[in-house]
């Protein structure tokens, strides 16, 4: 009977001590798919508003994950109108990707709105000192943009509905008085300029009876 005991404990041991390596090692798997137990080098980014991003974010550079967000908190000073701090952990072997014309900003993906870090290689940016605190790029304000939409659709409503108190009979009736004003002014600018061009030649034919009764010298016996 307490050999059966003994047995049953080892065993049970055993199972017990290899399921803690089983999940040791899937652990470790995971770890070093992911990247925590390679090494990594750390860049603080400033933000006025960080918009939900939370610790352990992913950190993205042209779609493909970098790293991770490894702190957030507060400065006790305001830095170029930023107050938040952004520790981001980026492998090392991304480093030479980087080079020094990065920007940072916090973008919003997926249905469920998860906010990550996503770098931008700029050839033509400003070079950083990744050294040094770098400015982020603040992220969409969601609730400042369904605003300004909620705005523009109630400034289109209020056309549509100002334009539905138009009287579009008495407009049209108006519209087509004017045009009928319209032709009757052009017709009688036209009787004027064709008189005008009537007395322009008659003009100019007793211009050039003269200028030829001078030429000959009997201007007066015209009279």
């Amino acid at each position: 009977m307490e050999k059966s005991m003994f047995y049953k404990n080892f065993l049970s041991g055993i199972f017990f001590l290899g399921g803690i390596v089983l999940v040791i090692g899937i652990i470790f798997m995971i770890g070093k798919d992911s990247g925590f137990s390679q090494p990594k080098f750390h860049v603080q980014v400033l933000f006025r508003d960080v918009g939900g991003l939370i610790e352990g974010a992913r950190v993205q550079l042209a779609g493909v994950s970098v790293g991770s967000v490894s702190d957030i908190r507060f400065l006790d000073k305001k830095i170029d109108g930023r107050r938040v701090k952004v520790e981001v952990s980026i492998l090392n072997r991304y480093k030479k990707q980087l080079g020094q014309n990065v920007r940072f900003s916090i973008k919003t993906e997926g249905i469920l709105g998860d906010k990550l870090v996503e770098i931008h290689s700029d050839e033509n940016g400003p070079q950083v000192d990744l050294s040094q605190p770098v400015i982020g790029e603040d992220p969409l304000d969601v609730q400042d943009l369904a605003q300004v939409f909620s705005n523009a659709a109630e400034s289109f409503t209020n056309t549509s509905n100002d334009f539905s108190k138009v009287d579009v009979v008495r407009l049209s009736k108006v519209l087509e008085e004017t045009a009928r004003s319209l032709v009757i002014t052009s017709k009688g600018l036209n009787t004027i300029l064709t008189e005008l061009n009537y007395i322009s030649i008659k003009s100019k034919r007793l211009l050039d009876r003269i200028e030829q009764k001078i030429i000959d010298g009997d201007l007066f016996k015209v009279f």
